[in-house]
């Protein structure tokens, strides 16, 4: 609380950063929460509320009126003010359709237009606030609205001048680096035509994949992207800051597609439903778990003739797991960076297994010999070296090859590859281990 009054008191004449009392606020108990709430500006918010998990929303949106909410959403961009009312309808739903009905007709049309785009479309990410400008406008003509424009807190983070023709087709985006080397009293077509220089913008359509979109930014450096129609009609931009965010949630839906959870029911406060989601991915693991048990079971007999087998068996199984998660992580990330085209199939597995047997061959020739020492048995090392090979070849082999034809038939390569991999690597781990001692040891 206290830390909060100061950061508000310090920042009374400067800019306040949502992000600064989000940090703040992440720190506070729950009493604390709805008191700190009670502080905090309301055309900040909106902004606050966005920067903060998901488990904040509730206790936001409870200490706001109708007419608070409506304020706090109006402070936000079209793309932000769809994220805060699609978050609000969660929660309460006759609260978000009339705070909805007390915003302005413009910002209305804004958030419809936003909602109609599938989830996976650009346009869904856009926001339709954009500086544009006629191409036979004079420079200084649209300097001074420009000017005027962010004076009234209308524009934030400009930094490319969009330039269109009259029924609002986009030709080129402009700097405004640039704008300050042109000629203020020409149009901004007199000053393009004079120059040897290519203004016509990376460009994304309001129904393109935003995955595509996203590969643009990393591409072409970009901070902003114009989105157009079908038509080439300027409809809006999506930033940089958008990007980043869809990053992460790439990354972290990835993370936990790998640990066979849910990223949606994890971000959830409902434990029962987070608890029905890992119990599906725990079911297929306890079936994996028992199709192993069921290989140790064919060979009970070698196992009860000699006791070092149970000892060593789970070293066996163990390394070939943990073989298989590293290549399968770094095959994985790679295909989801975009670093690995289906014709690099080849190269990444003939690497992926020439690494797994350089290490099957080292750690083969180090649990031998410890195995020789441990148990005085010779051949029970050169058992466990050969199984050690064989299993972290097939680790090195299937942690690759499964992402990659998961990706191939249009499969998110991180959902089921390591329950997938588990199975190989224990099977084939306990089968070879346990095998080869009955071929050499009996």
């Amino acid at each position: 609380m206290e830390k909060l009054k100061e950061y508000l008191r310090l920042h009374r004449d400067s800019e306040i950063y949502p992000s600064d009392i989000a940090n703040i606020l992440r720190e506070l108990d729950e009493s604390q929460l709805k008191k700190a709430l009670k502080l905090i500006p309301v055309n900040i918010i909106g902004h606050v509320a966005l920067e903060l998990p998901d488990r904040f929303f509730d206790d936001i949106v409870n200490s706001l009126s109708v007419d608070e909410l409506t304020l706090a959403i109006k402070e936000l961009e079209s793309d932000d003010q769809v994220e805060f009312i699609q978050e609000l309808s969660q929660i309460d739903s006759a609260k978000a359709l009339e705070v909805f009905k007390h915003l302005d007709k413009q910002d209305q049309l804004d958030i419809q237009k936003l909602l109609s785009y599938e989830e996976h479309e650009a346009g869904a990410y856009m926001q339709t606030e954009v500086f544009t400008a006629k191409e036979h406008e004079v420079v200084q003509d649209a300097i001074d609205r420009f000017s005027k424009l962010k004076r009234e807190g209308k524009i934030e983070n400009v930094h490319t001048v969009f330039i269109t023709t009259e029924d609002n087709r986009l030709l080129y985006g402009i700097d405004l680096d640039d704008i300050l080397t042109f000629d203020f009293k020409k149009t901004f077509y007199e000053n393009i035509k004079e120059r040897d220089e290519n203004f016509e913008p990376i460009r994304a359509y309001d129904k393109e994949d935003i995955a595509n979109v996203v590969e643009y930014f990393k591409q072409y450096d970009l901070s902003a992207i114009p989105v157009v129609n079908s038509k080439g009609v300027l409809v809006g931009r999506i930033t940089s800051d958008d990007i980043y965010d869809i990053i992460n949630e790439q990354a972290t839906e990835q993370m936990y597609n790998l640990a066979g959870v849910d990223d949606e029911a994890e971000e959830d406060e409902d434990v029962v439903k987070a608890t029905k989601t890992r119990a599906n991915w725990l079911g297929i693991n306890l079936f994996t778990a028992i199709l192993a048990s069921f290989v140790i079971g064919i060979f009970q007999d070698t196992i009860d003739s000699m006791v070092a087998l149970a000892v060593l068996m789970p070293i066996v199984a163990s390394m070939g797991g943990n073989a298989g998660t590293q290549t399968l992580t770094v095959v994985v990330r790679q295909l989801a960076l975009g670093d690995i085209s289906q014709s690099d199939a080849k190269r990444i597995i003939k690497k992926e297994v020439a690494i797994s047997l350089l290490n099957g061959f080292l750690f083969a020739i180090i649990m031998g010999i410890i195995a020789y020492i441990w148990f005085d048995k010779g051949m029970l090392g050169v058992v466990i070296g050969l199984s050690m090979i064989i299993n972290l070849f097939m680790a090195g082999f299937f942690g690759s090859v499964i992402p990659l034809f998961l990706k191939r038939i249009g499969v998110d390569p991180a959902i089921g590859s390591t329950v997938i991999l588990t199975t190989v690597t224990d099977v084939v781990g306990f089968f070879s281990f346990l095998g080869l001692a009955s071929l050499i040891l009996l």
